[in-house]
């Protein structure tokens, strides 16, 4: 049995990210204050100096996050039924569609390489994202359907082309029209590399 004590612990954490998840992704990061996020929750700040160190811990947690909820949602699409370059096409498409999602636009894209410093966003993001693209890569060259490339080169390649098209998104002034684009080239890029039949 898990104590009140341990549930009370959890909803407080969870009520303080929640809090700094919606005020960064509306407000940013610099304009965002510890006592908004703290009001916003309904707990002391006694409270969130006991989860976090400050601001930037906080943040950290709300980038995890948004992170862990799309890696969810994308390991199921590819993990899902249908043939590997299926699975990788549908793939692309939801990585596409988790760019339009104005958190991960805010927190992802635009705040983590300012307040987290760029080599540990770059960190985090292989963390969350690379394996991920690796493994789609390995399934895809394991049934044939693209050239046997180097897994390993080719996986850094289109991470590279999946990140480059991530801030591209975020920065369009035309996000949907932007993410039809850059689903449509990297579609094509797949598309050169797959074996003929």
């Amino acid at each position: 049995m898990r104590s009140r004590r341990v549930d009370y612990t959890e909803s407080t954490r969870d009520a303080l990210v929640d809090s700094a998840l919606e005020l960064f992704t509306k407000r940013g990061y610099a304009a965002t204050s510890l006592d908004t996020i703290v009001k916003r929750a309904r707990v002391t700040k006694g409270a969130l100096y006991h989860h976090f160190s400050g601001k930037q811990a906080l943040f950290e947690a709300a980038f995890d996050l948004v992170e862990s909820r799309a890696i969810a949602r994308l390991t199921n699409v590819v993990d899902g039924d249908g043939t590997a370059w299926e699975r990788a096409m549908a793939g692309i498409q939801a990585y596409v569609d988790v760019c339009l999602d104005p958190a991960y636009q805010r927190i992802v894209i635009h705040e983590a390489p300012v307040v987290m410093g760029w080599e540990r966003w770059r960190e985090a993001e292989e963390h969350f994202s690379y394996g991920l693209v690796r493994a789609t890569v390995e399934a895809l060259v394991d049934a044939g359907e693209i050239e046997p490339l180097p897994v390993e080169v080719t996986a850094r390649v289109l991470f590279g082309a999946l990140s480059a098209g991530a801030e591209t998104i975020a920065g369009s002034p035309d996000p949907k029209k932007t993410a039809a684009e850059v689903t449509r080239t990297i579609t094509a890029v797949m598309t050169g590399m797959r074996r003929a039949t």
